[in-house]
């Protein structure tokens, strides 16, 4: 096994303010070691789309990508997103690439069959989707790659893809050449035993808990989802995985850092 790889994906509420977004880079930018920064930028793409009156359509909290949102999803996720943050990172002494899929036939997908909804342009993950020597080569050379959210299915099509997948698709990829860790930040301080309680953060939690933390109801809603790709990770060969506050990530290292999600 290679050395460590930190596999970070930062949250659309951080990446909507400016200043935690700054706050977060400068930390990320600090953490030692090999890393991939992974992105979305939805808030952002739905204003953007507004103002050329293009409306956003979402079913279940999930975008609807036409040909139109297609456009600006890569606009924003690729363009304007991808190269503040890379830019950042430049100013705070992190030699950042900024990628779609299709750069370096990163990550390739495939557009999500129609059944009960027709998502568009949304591309889904195969379990072959990631392309680990061009990710090594970036990494080898000393560059830390930014993600965004859009990937290709190979035939020239770009595709709208969730950035908490493409994160779980990284790590368990590269984990045949790296011990990976993935982490999430978000804004909460982790996965809380009592949601009205920031500082009640649950340190660690093992596969044969979670259920019960669901039964129990101190896991519901969207966090649900969040962890079951989390312990889906771990079971595909992730060393670790962790959720906690974007503004609390210089704690990682140290061992402080929201919740760690242990296999059984």
């Amino acid at each position: 096994m290679g050395s460590v790889l930190n596999i970070i994906k930062i949250g659309g509420n951080v990446i909507d303010d400016e200043e935690q977004l700054q706050s977060f880079l400068e930390k990320f930018a600090a953490l030692q070691g090999k890393k991939i920064l992974v992105h979305g930028g939805g808030k952002i793409a739905t204003r953007v789309a507004s103002g050329l009156g293009i409306e956003a359509k979402m079913v279940n909290g999930r975008r609807i990508t036409d040909e139109a949102m297609l456009d600006v999803v890569t606009m924003v996720y690729a363009g304007l997103t991808n190269k503040k943050v890379v830019s950042s990172l430049q100013k705070f002494g992190c030699d950042a690439v900024g990628l779609s899929g299709a750069d370096g036939n990163t990550i390739k997908a495939v557009k999500r069959p129609v059944k009960e909804i027709d998502y568009g342009y949304v591309g889904d993950i195969l379990v072959d989707s990631v392309n680990l020597l061009s990710i090594k080569k970036f990494l080898e050379a000393g560059f830390t790659p930014v993600f965004s959210a859009i990937t290709h299915n190979g035939l020239g099509q770009l595709l709208n893809t969730n950035a908490d997948t493409i994160a779980s698709a990284l790590a368990v990829s590269l984990s045949k050449i790296f011990e990976t860790r993935l982490i999430y930040c978000f804004e909460k301080n982790g996965v809380l035993r009592d949601v009205e309680d920031p500082n009640s953060v649950i340190k660690s939690i093992h596969a044969d808990e979670f259920q019960q933390l669901v039964d129990s109801g101190t896991i519901y809603e969207g966090m649900i989802p969040k962890l079951e790709n989390a312990f889906h990770a771990i079971g595909k060969g992730v060393k670790n995985v962790y959720i906690g506050n974007a503004l609390n990530l210089h704690l990682y290292q140290q061992g402080e850092f929201g919740t760690c999600l242990l296999g059984k």
